[in-house]
């Protein structure tokens, strides 16, 4: 069942209202081609590959101008009480496929573009690209989720991304914290 927006606005407190860092990676997730969720308690990260067996080297959203895959875009991480808004486990919903899912605060103010992330023993860096979803978060989750996620961009209730600007590996259970 798709959340309404009086629904996911009445959870906007409790979503700003997350830790401002310490959170535990959730829920890793890989995504080899278009449509496929590969859950693990691991994945190696690395500044030339992105996220182990992920599409990200060969089907990126954002290039750079030479062609090459955008490194802002290698990791996804999404907040955990907005998935908890708009996906149930064990629903026919497709899960959203961000590489992790971390009850932290997203949003600008705590966490800026440039700010390092120790999260396992990799290091990323918040990225300046906004996540603001997609045509496909719309159709899962509905055009109240895609309009609620748009409406402040300055909370990044669809998460954030990161380039990855040291090798190392992500495991369910590890910690994220600000460097």
């Amino acid at each position: 069942m798709k959340p309404d927006r009086a629904t996911l606005e009445a959870a906007t407190d409790h979503v700003n209202a997350a830790p401002r860092d310490g959170a535990t990676i959730e829920m890793l997730c890989n995504r080899p081609d278009f449509g496929a969720r590969n859950f693990t308690d691991r994945l190696a990260v690395t500044r030339a590959g992105g996220v182990e067996n992920c599409r990200w080297t060969k089907y990126p959203w954002m290039t750079l101008e030479d062609g090459s895959p955008d490194p802002r875009i290698q990791v996804c991480v999404l907040q955990r009480r907005v998935l908890d808004l708009v996906w149930k486990e064990g629903e026919e919903t497709v899960h959203p496929g961000d590489t992790f899912i971390a009850d932290m605060n997203m949003s600008e103010e705590n966490l800026p573009a440039g700010t390092l992330l120790k999260a396992g023993s990799a290091v990323l860096r918040v990225s300046d690209v906004w996540n603001d979803a997609c045509t496909k978060w719309k159709a899962r989750y509905g055009v109240d989720a895609l309009e609620w996620v748009r409406a402040s961009p300055e909370l990044r209730l669809r998460g954030i991304l990161c380039e990855i600007v040291e090798d190392g590996v992500l495991e369910n259970g590890a910690r994220v914290e600000k460097v």
